[in-house]
């Protein structure tokens, strides 16, 4: 007997809608060192470099503020990855967002609240 299984997080799997056309996306890039990062991570953007990483609420470059969630997955552990990113107008399932390890509620919340100023709104 052979025994599938499924991943839950597909691209794109946290959207319930988004503007016309492709006005919600753009392409940004994911830091190396970043690792496995999953569809649905929110991201932070680093200011000086303006790449995107896995939300830090602890940092002080910039990755500290949700600027965008990611479209579809990606290994950046060892480079940069080019990829699609929901980063203004759309509507998302709070629920299913990935969030990186030690990311409280508080945090998650000020999270959703950041991208809400985005046009991000998480339901």
């Amino acid at each position: 007997m052979v025994v599938l299984t499924e991943n839950l997080r597909r691209t794109a799997h946290y959207l319930v809608s988004e503007a016309n056309g492709f006005r919600s996306r753009e392409v940004g890039v994911i830091a190396s060192g970043s690792g496995r990062v999953a569809p649905g991570a929110v991201l932070g953007r680093i200011t000086a470099s303006k790449k995107l990483v896995p939300l830090a609420p602890g940092a002080s470059d910039g990755s500290q503020t949700a600027a965008a969630i990611l479209f579809e997955g990606c290994d950046a552990t060892s480079a940069d990855v080019r990829r699609t990113i929901t980063a203004r107008d759309a509507e998302v399932q709070a629920a299913v967002l990935v969030w990186a390890v030690g990311v409280t509620d508080n945090q998650k919340t000020a999270a959703l609240a950041q991208l809400a100023a985005l046009g991000i709104a998480a339901r």
